[in-house]
């Protein structure tokens, strides 16, 4: 695999085969595109999960002028502002800006690598070291694309157990659940 180019990132762009709405042209990177933090965030509403029970999550609507101050020790659940689509033979990843990084803000806690054919607003995964606002709007991570080998059989897309393809502009929680068969007692693997 090898990583897209601003040239290339913009040829894709040209093809249809990356959607990135809204578009800027001065977000797009030597490397990777810049996308902004959107107006809300999940909270779940309990303090105990169960990876075997649909978790919910409360809304919170963030003030463009005041932002919100994210807490040490939760986990909060945001979304970009942009609406992404992916090609079948592109592998989207998304990483935190440096900026953000220095500032002791993590955007995501282990799932930075997207799928081929993803389509929708990234949920970011947001934790922090100290007290910090965060404002919408604000750029939060940066996408690079990679190229996949091989013809993929099964894009993301496709499949009729995707969780997570996200036209919603909120957060999702985990649907880690869907995976729990409790009439077998087993989890199931995905087809």
């Amino acid at each position: 695999m090898s990583v897209l180019s601003d040239t290339e990132i913009l040829q894709e762009i040209k093809a249809g085969s990356i959607v990135i709405e809204p578009f800027r042209r001065s977000c797009l990177g030597s490397n990777s595109y810049d996308v902004h933090l959107g107006e809300w965030l999940g909270i779940y509403e309990s303090d105990y999960l169960d990876c075997k029970l649909d978790d919910k999550i409360k809304y919170i609507q963030m003030n463009e002028l005041s932002g919100f101050q994210l807490q040490p020790g939760q986990l909060y659940l945001g979304v970009t502002e942009e609406f992404t689509d992916t090609g079948v033979q592109l592998l989207p990843n998304i990483d935190g800006k440096s900026s953000i990084g220095r500032k002791g803000i993590f955007v995501h806690v282990t799932a930075g690598r997207g799928d081929a054919a993803f389509q929708g607003h990234w949920t970011l995964e947001i934790v922090c070291v100290k007290p910090v606002v965060i404002y919408p709007g604000m750029p939060i991570a940066q996408l690079t694309y990679e190229t996949i080998r091989g013809k993929v059989a099964r894009p993301y897309n496709k499949k009729k157990d995707a969780k997570y393809a996200n036209h919603d502009p909120r957060p999702m929680q985990s649907m880690m659940w869907k995976n729990w068969d409790s009439e077998r007692k087993s989890w199931v693997q995905e087809d």
